[in-house]
């Protein structure tokens, strides 16, 4: 179980690696921008359908009606690791097949402004990444679940106590990616589909988990909703003293 759990996040690690070399357009296997492949229609057609497996998959997967049918097969202790390795595969397939679209939506030819969109872009990927550890990021990759196993150790869900970017915005990973995804000085057909098709999955995906959030945790997270904004940061520290997810 934890050799199963370590290779899950490898294989996370590694699709995450590619995922920004596909979206800067470097990518190894095929970057977002690279000539195109297929005719406009078929493109889009493959592209939206890659997208949809991809949010579909990873937004049922995470509700917790599946959950519970979910780990009668897998068992509680995988669960977590199956559910990153399920959305690893789903990007990879995503990075590997997508057909790009590589004439410009627009392109930003000053080079001070192209230098700061990038320089956005890095600060988003920065802080997505960031914002998994100030909550647990072992527990949220499936590590921590796999590690008390092998320990003999019982489970119990981290306690998450409102700190750092989340006392400002209760999804900063969220913000993260969608700075990473639109701060682009060449803006294609493709790559705006590619960052419309996740900002919808992100749009959905958010009010999903406020739902399941404000059903488990009651009036302590309808408070910190309340108080703390989803996406667009409050420049002054919210006065909630704990974030219950």
């Amino acid at each position: 179980m934890l050799a199963f759990g370590g290779f899950a996040y490898l294989c996370f690690l590694a699709v995450a690696a590619a995922g920004l070399g596909f979206v800067g357009g470097a990518g190894v296997v095929r970057g977002i921008d690279d000539p195109p492949t297929a005719a406009v229609p078929v493109a889009v057609a493959i592209d939206l359908g890659l997208l949809a497996l991809f949010g579909v998959s990873h937004s049922v997967m995470a509700r917790a009606g599946f959950k519970r049918r979910w780990t009668k097969l897998v068992g509680v202790t995988a669960e977590r690791s199956v559910y990153v390795l399920t959305s690893s595969a789903s990007l990879a397939l995503m990075f590997w097949q997508w057909r790009a679209l590589p004439e410009p939506l627009w392109t930003v030819h000053h080079p001070v402004v192209r230098a700061a969109l990038t320089v956005v872009a890095l600060a988003g990927t920065a802080l997505a990444v960031a914002s998994t550890f100030f909550t647990d990021h072992f527990d949220l990759f499936g590590l921590r679940q796999v590690w008390l196993h092998a320990r003999g150790v019982p489970y119990t869900p981290v306690p998450f106590k409102q700190r750092a970017i989340y006392g400002h915005v209760r999804h900063p990973m969220m913000l993260g990616l969608l700075l990473a995804f639109w701060a682009a000085p060449t803006m294609t057909w493709g790559h705006a589909l590619f960052a419309a098709g996740m900002t919808a999955y992100i749009a959905i995906g958010i009010a999903l988990e406020d739902r399941g959030l404000a059903r488990n945790f009651g009036a302590d997270y309808e408070r910190y909703r309340r108080d703390v904004p989803a996406i667009i940061p409050r420049l002054y520290r919210s006065t909630s003293r704990r974030d219950p997810r």
